[in-house]
């Protein structure tokens, strides 16, 4: 649990389906230079006209949680309501842990960024092009493979497990050389767990557990389905059918890619990761640590909804981190989409200030939250 010692109550008009709590030190001042206000209110308007079961946000500096607060319910048809403690399924936000797992392995020289995946993994066959035994571990980490983007996630869709499509790697269509252009990857990202667990002998949930979320204090973070549906605290996920809010199913492949989508959390503890990716927490994560995860690796193109960003100049990915320039501000941010959730986190590294929101809705809304937080820049 939070200790709530550290904020004061404020919380704004009551929100359709129940305000569950809000916890703040002082809203509408998050930084010297941050108004959270604009924010804020564009969440409240937006779950009270879209009518998302449960929502909750946090807005940090690296010293501290400055706003933390929730709405609605785990579950539309049930009265529990999402506290700060509540899980969330954060899918492809998981990307930025597994960066940081990569990140680690390399510090620690178990492994370089340039080691080919073939010297790794000799009897792997990643890709049906010439050069597949050239794809570097930085390259599967920051999705320039040079493979077609979202190789077999229609098979995660489908409900096929990880273990079960990496057989079929070797048919993955090559687009362009290694290292020369963008493609999002879902399972062949997934590959990252593969490398710790042969490099530190520790199995990918667990060495997530002994470096990262127990030295920042993330007592909820877990990896996998067993540890979700076992939590009371767990949300549901929903679709909007005919209109109205239903709870819908969990597809469990998702979470065999655990690099990719597997990590559920609580906001309390994600504003932590936040805080420790803006440099809270240097004995966990030190400043040229965060350089080398944060850094710029390939160029994205066109085409993805953050493209449509006012004032977007460049975008570029990193280590499991998308990063931007937006307006000449350097922006860090990833989001979340998995069936029945939807997630966003972004940070300004020179301004000292973050945010995470998390919906338990499938909801598209979620495609505006990094621009309309980046309005309370002054």
């Amino acid at each position: 649990m939070p200790d709530l010692s550290l904020f004061r109550f404020r919380c704004f008009k009551p929100f359709a389906l129940a305000v569950a709590s809000c916890l703040c030190l002082f809203a509408a001042t998050a930084h010297a230079d941050y108004d959270a206000e604009p924010f804020l209110n564009w969440i409240e308007t937006t779950l009270n006209e879209e009518g998302i079961p449960g929502s909750a946000v946090a807005i940090v500096t690296p010293e501290r949680v400055v706003h933390l607060q929730t709405w609605g319910k785990r579950r539309a048809d049930v009265g529990a309501l999402v506290t700060s403690n509540s899980l969330f399924r954060i899918a492809s936000m998981s990307k930025t842990f597994a960066g940081a797992a990569a990140t680690l392995v390399v510090d620690s020289r178990r492994q370089d960024w340039d080691t080919r995946m073939t010297d790794i993994f000799p009897q792997l066959h990643l890709g049906n092009g010439r050069s597949y035994r050239e794809i570097t571990f930085r390259q599967v980490a920051s999705h320039s493979t040079g493979l077609m983007p979202h190789s077999y996630s229609n098979l995660l869709d489908d409900g096929v497990d990880y273990a079960a499509i990496k057989p079929r790697f070797a048919d993955i269509p090559a687009v362009c050389k290694p290292g020369t252009c963008y493609g999002y990857q879902n399972v062949v990202f997934s590959l990252i767990a593969d490398v710790v667990e042969v490099s530190t002998g520790d199995d990918y949930a667990g060495f997530l557990e002994q470096q990262l979320f127990k030295p920042l204090g993330m007592t909820t973070a877990s990896v996998g389905l067993e540890p979700y549906s076992a939590s009371r605290d767990a949300t549901s996920p929903h679709r909007k059918v005919r209109g109205s809010w239903r709870p819908t199913s969990t597809n469990p492949a998702y979470y065999s890619a655990a690099p990719a989508a597997g990590i559920n959390a609580s906001v309390f503890d994600m504003a932590l990761w936040v805080r420790a990716n803006l440099g809270g927490f240097p004995e966990v994560l030190s400043s040229d640590f965060l350089a080398e995860l944060h850094s710029p690796v390939i160029e994205t193109p066109r085409g993805n909804y953050f493209n449509r960003w006012e004032g977007l100049q460049k975008a570029y990915y990193g280590i499991g981190w998308r990063v931007f320039d937006i307006d000449g501000v350097r922006v860090v941010h990833h989001g979340g989409g998995v069936r029945g959730y939807r997630s966003e986190m972004a940070f300004i590294p020179e301004a000292g200030i973050g945010m995470v929101l998390l919906f338990n809705g499938e909801t598209n809304v979620a495609n505006e939250a990094v621009p309309q937080f980046l309005k309370g820049l002054n």
